[in-house]
């Protein structure tokens, strides 16, 4: 009776209430299975032109659009978001989620944020699902490992108010070898679990009776076709693929809301079970009937004449005045669904300038189950000004991935000028992924320089040097062409400090400067300094030369007066000075 008021509370107070009366409850019994409703009936979608049956292609939800549970949150809520402090802890604990439960909605939402960060699963969605569908996997009674105690199992879905979809599993999941039924805690038929099972707690099975198995396989589920969740019409696309119902879409959206401004953990076993199922519909086969009513109010009990009335449909087709979403007439699989976009290990992209780089750009697409997928177009561009390109002089290039789900783009090759640019990896239509890749190029290098040869460099006071200084610079013992250096007169061995004394260059004014930092090598690695004055200072003078890369060396440079020579055809000791005689007193 409290569920009654409850729900006719609820209406009086928002308009997203499901009209609903109670029907038998769903017992918590430790039989071989529970189904979600007694009987052959059900809640079901048949066409509304009257047609009775209906196979899991045609329909395209996840459930076959099974029966659900329509109650509604407590009224009481908190305060903001992340709150749970006003939220009950006991008797009608509907906002507790058991701990197992809880654990493999987050669990799903974080594997599904590394494989499709594009599709912002939030965990309180699969939570609202996890609600309705099974009311949190019959409030938590999993084992250790998150495995039902006992299946959860739907109605057959035999075509009596229900899609009729026979059995395409053999019974291995649902126990029917007749008719499929929906599976476990997010309440999968048998034929969509084979495209989207998953593993995720490891132990080898895909397993709908697993909470963490069942979760992320929702969880992709909901993803598919390019979905953005965090996209109010995307989240709505999402949920009508589970069960092509809009006042499925009201209750699920009702629980996500509620859950979106707090929830609080329980212990798992002791969450409260869903008092209201969804109703079944009986088939209605074909009929001159005008159509559905205009009204959802409550109508007599099919299988009770005479009795009390049950709870209006919740599904389009069956009486509802909400229209039927048309599923799409050509829905690509799992598998063919393109998913995410990784990097396949590309390591730091690097390059000296004018150079190949080692390093090619390769990345892996997954499908929508996270499986390697093939022929997918993705789109390399280079973006920047340093003018890498591509092999064969191109910006972009676009790669088809191989089986392997690998798209490796050609090789790059460093542009003249050093600088960062990046390297953008585009896949998929809609609403593409895209990964960026950092680069640089550097300048050309030097691991050595050396003079050509060994002459003394000496000049006189206010002269120039006569010989020209002539280095060479290499790089992994080849010419290291177009490599700049610097040319710096220094005071030390070291050539650790400059001097403003001695010897100097010219600049274009024909000012004296002690320091040239235009010089570039030639194409054999060959580099000419520009003539070097002396001025007035005598001494022996030093001229470092360093080159991008570390490379250096350290020149003599000596300023010297020239020696006085004698006449020719005298000797030294005629030419010096003689010392004069005093005369004796």
């Amino acid at each position: 009776m409290a569920a009654h008021i409850r729900r006719r509370l609820r209406k009086g107070a928002t308009t997203t209430a499901v009209a609903a009366a109670a029907v038998a409850a769903l017992a918590a019994s430790q039989a071989p299975a529970a189904t979600l409703a007694d009987g052959p009936a059900g809640g079901g979608d048949p066409k509304a032109s009257g047609e009775d049956t209906a196979s899991a292609e045609d329909d395209g939800a996840a459930t076959g659009n099974s029966p659900y549970y329509t109650d509604l949150p407590p009224l009481v809520t908190p305060d903001k978001p992340g709150s749970s402090s006003k939220l009950p802890v006991t008797g009608s604990a509907e906002a507790g989620i058991p701990a197992s439960i809880l654990a493999a909605y987050k669990q799903a939402e974080q594997t599904v944020a590394t494989t499709d960060p594009t599709c912002r699963l939030p965990w309180q969605l699969l939570a609202a699902i996890g609600k309705v569908e099974s009311g949190q996997a019959r409030g938590g009674r999993v084992d250790a490992n998150g495995t039902t105690t006992s299946p959860i199992l739907g109605p057959a879905l035999n075509g009596q108010g229900f899609a009729l979809i026979k059995d395409t599993d053999g019974g291995a999941y649902d126990s029917d070898a007749v008719h499929d039924r929906a599976v476990g805690p997010m309440q999968f038929i048998p034929s969509t679990w084979a495209s989207w099972g998953q593993d995720a707690n490891g132990d080898g099975r895909k397993d709908p009776n697993n909470i963490y198995d069942a979760a992320l396989a929702a969880g992709r589920y909901l993803c598919a076709n390019d979905r953005d969740l965090a996209i109010a019409a995307d989240l709505d696309k999402a949920v009508l693929s589970y069960n092509r119902s809009n006042e499925y879409l009201r209750t699920v959206r009702s629980w996500f809301s509620y859950y979106q401004r707090g929830t609080h953990e329980i212990p798992d076993g002791t969450g409260t079970l869903p008092t209201t199922p969804s109703t079944p519909s009986p088939n209605p086969g074909p009929s001159t009937n005008p159509g559905p009513s205009t009204t959802p109010s409550p109508k007599p009990s099919p299988d009770k004449p005479g009795g009390k009335p049950t709870p209006g449909p919740s599904k389009p087709g069956d009486g509802s005045t909400s229209p039927k979403p048309k599923p799409p007439t050509s829905k690509p699989t799992p598998a063919e669904t393109f998913g995410s976009l990784e990097n396949a290990g590309t390591g730091p992209l690097r390059a000296t300038a004018g150079q190949a780089f080692d390093e090619r750009v390769a990345v892996l697409a997954r499908n929508a189950l996270g499986a390697p997928l093939g022929k997918v177009s993705v789109t390399f561009t280079v973006t920047g000004d340093t003018g890498t390109l591509f092999a064969g002089g191109k910006k972009t290039v676009t790669v088809r991935t191989g089986a392997d789900g690998t798209a490796t783009a050609p090789e790059l090759r460093a542009g003249e000028k050093a600088g960062e640019f990046t390297v953008t990896a585009v896949a998929g239509t809609g609403r593409p992924r895209t990964l960026t890749y950092a680069a640089t190029v550097t300048a050309r290098q030097a691991d050595t320089i050396a003079r050509t040869d060994e002459k003394a460099l000496v000049a006189a006071p206010g002269g120039k040097f006569a010989d020209a200084v002539t280095v060479k610079a290499t790089y992994k013992d080849a010419a290291a062409a177009g490599v700049a250096v610097t040319a710096t007169m220094v005071k030390d061995p070291l050539g650790l400090f400059d001097n403003d004394k001695g010897p100097y260059f010219k600049d274009a004014a024909g000012k004296p400067v002690r320091t040239l930092t235009t010089l570039t090598t030639d194409a054999e690695g060959m580099l000419r300094l520009p003539e070097i004055f002396a001025d007035g200072t005598e001494g022996t003078f030093r001229l470092r030369l360093t080159t991008e890369g570390g490379a250096s060396v350290v020149i003599e440079l000596t300023i010297q007066a020239p020696e006085e020579t004698a006449p020719e055809g005298t000797t030294p000791e005629e030419t010096a000075p003689k010392e004069t005689e005093t005369p004796e007193a």
